[in-house]
């Protein structure tokens, strides 16, 4: 039920130059997706009356992600004036006049931060009546952050903030940190945003400043300690994402296992957020699951296996495999070394086995393509073997063909289909054939020339060679 009296901001604007990144820091991916997605859907999830995203670097890309999952959420632009109290000041501007409830003001770049921590400020705040209410945290290194000073040691209402760049090295000492989450009334912040001022350190109009506007005031200001740190932690930089982003697999993988999957190797799986597992899935070391890949009851993948966006039926078993936007039916079996690439689709029990690589590949159930062999835009029925090292030559240099290959049907070693071609049901073709006429059904295809023998031919050409010597003590062996 939506929430008429919750405002949400999600702070979006800054440059991430940390990251050293043509990518905006916010659209870095974390399980999957990217780390503002996390904070949009947290976001959704409140179910807030107006949800405002301040944006201002790399404008264009952010809309798209932030309008994709909240399209009935605002996007406010940041002017040249910088810092956090300048945007929620535009967001503030940007709500309806009559809007008189409470503001959350979060950060598009703590993806960790959750429903309940969030849910739980809202209630603290409306419960205590104070005329704002923050998150906080306690690190064994606060450095880069925003300290808290509270009023008395031990108090539970705050004095002020102090940014770290500002702080004297008594304030530095603080090991309670500003998560950068905040309750306000929304009647405070059009009073007080006006107020703040650029003379600081950075030249910023910093958010944190209405706290101490307030406590000067005579207001409260209360303060919510997180359960764990890591909830409220910031991404800035390439360490501090691959950190979210082992902290946040961990979290899916327990998820994963209590539903029932069995994770050998914790430490080396990934799993994405998307990703749907049925209980007795097992996932051996070294495996990826990306995307929105589903993976039914009893399949086993890995080692060393990667699958995006792909389907595994129940039973498969997929090992040390690269797939993308594959379909492997129940009972199939894939790998090891296969590279199924998109639009690849193994029917039941089928078989995509050692160095094989497939695309635009449709195999029928029960049909086996067992090794070294190349499947490009192609049909093959049901119960079909593909020989060893056979190649489906899809590509004239101009354009691709299909090749269709029956059900039932017995290709030798080293073939090789030039597409477009057709081979019918139950058709045989002979070890190194070229195809390149249709086969009808029940017939056999070869077109290999009468072998040669050219005896002598080592003793004339490679005289004194081993091989020479190797033939003659096998001529005299045989009294030839």
């Amino acid at each position: 039920m939506t929430d008429s009296r919750l405002a949400i901001i999600i702070l979006a604007a800054g440059q991430g130059t940390r990251m050293k990144s043509e990518t905006p820091k916010l659209l870095h991916h974390l399980a999957g997706i990217p780390i503002v997605s996390h904070v949009l859907g947290t976001a959704r999830e409140l179910d807030a009356a107006h949800t405002i995203a301040v944006v201002r670097h790399e404008r264009d890309r952010l809309v798209d992600v932030i309008t994709d999952q909240l399209p009935d959420g605002l996007v406010v632009d940041q002017d040249e004036t910088p810092g956090t109290g300048r945007a929620v000041e535009q967001a503030v501007q940007a709500l309806p006049a009559d809007f008189d409830g409470d503001v959350l003001v979060m950060n598009g770049d703590t993806p960790l931060l959750d429903v309940q921590t969030l849910s739980g400020l809202v209630a603290e705040h409306r419960r205590s009546r104070a005329a704002a209410t923050l998150l906080s945290a306690y690190l064994d290194d606060p450095s880069g952050y925003g300290r808290i000073v509270r009023h008395d040691a031990g108090d539970s209402t705050v004095d002020r903030i102090v940014e770290h760049r500002d702080a004297t090295d008594s304030e530095l000492a603080i090991a309670e940190i500003n998560a950068g989450v905040y309750m306000f009334g929304v009647s405070q912040l059009r009073d007080l945003l006006p107020q703040l001022s650029t003379h600081n350190a950075q030249g910023e109009k910093y958010l944190t400043d209405v706290i101490e506007l307030l406590r000067r005031a005579g207001s409260e200001v209360s303060v919510l300690p997180v359960a764990d740190s890591w909830l409220v932690a910031g991404i800035n930089d390439r360490a501090q994402l691959s950190e979210a982003a082992a902290k946040l697999n961990a979290l899916i993988i327990r998820g994963w296992q209590l539903a029932g999957v069995t994770v050998h190797d914790p430490a080396t799986t990934w799993i994405d957020l998307k990703a749907t597992l049925e209980p007795d899935v097992t996932l051996l070391p070294g495996t990826q699951i990306r995307g929105a890949t589903t993976i039914a009851r009893g399949a086993v993948v890995g080692p060393d296996t990667t699958l995006l966006d792909c389907e595994v039926g129940e039973r498969a078993t997929v090992k040390r495999t690269d797939a993308e936007l594959a379909v492997i039916g129940a009972g199939a079996s894939v790998g090891p070394f296969a590279y199924l690439r998109p639009n690849t689709v193994l029917g039941a029990d089928g078989k995509i086995g050692t160095f094989v690589e497939t695309k635009n590949a449709e195999i029928g159930a029960g049909s086996k393509v067992p090794h070294l062999s190349y499947v490009g835009d192609a049909t093959i029925g049901e119960g079909t073997n593909i020989g060893a090292a056979t190649i489906f030559a899809n590509y004239n240099g101009v354009t691709k063909s299909h090749t269709e290959v029956g059900s039932h049907v017995r290709s030798g070693s080293h073939n090789v289909f030039v597409a477009p071609v057709t081979l019918g049901d139950g058709a045989y073709s002979a070890a190194g054939t070229v195809v390149r006429k249709n086969v009808p059904a029940g017939s056999l295809a070869m077109n290999v020339a009468p072998q040669r023998n050219l005896e002598g031919w080592v003793a004339a050409h490679r005289a004194g060679s081993a091989a020479d010597r190797a033939a003659q003590r096998a001529q005299e062996s045989s009294g030839e």
